[in-house]
């Protein structure tokens, strides 16, 4: 399982900014049977990221969940974490 932290001081910065560094850190995985799995975060808003490398390299998002929304998705960002972790053991 890979783990890659980038910090920012700035939570006003767009998901998309983190996009194509996350995704370009994950086209380096050397193993390219099994899809790589990814999260950009800014502390406040969250989005999954999945990549598959069979063939022509695709990605596919989440949904963004954030914090600081009525339903505050914290539950839902960690049940998704705990699922991927899951995946890797």
């Amino acid at each position: 399982m890979w783990i890659l932290v980038i910090e920012s001081k700035r939570s006003r910065f767009s998901l998309e900014v983190g996009l194509p560094q996350a995704l370009a850190y994950m086209l380096s995985n050397p193993n390219s049977e099994k899809p790589s799995f990814g999260l950009v975060t800014n502390g406040s808003n969250f989005t999954f990221l999945k990549l598959t490398k069979q063939g022509t390299p695709q990605y596919a998002l989440s949904d963004e969940f954030s914090l600081l929304n009525r339903r505050n998705d914290l539950y839902t960002v960690l049940s998704i974490l705990k699922r991927l972790g899951n995946l890797m053991l």
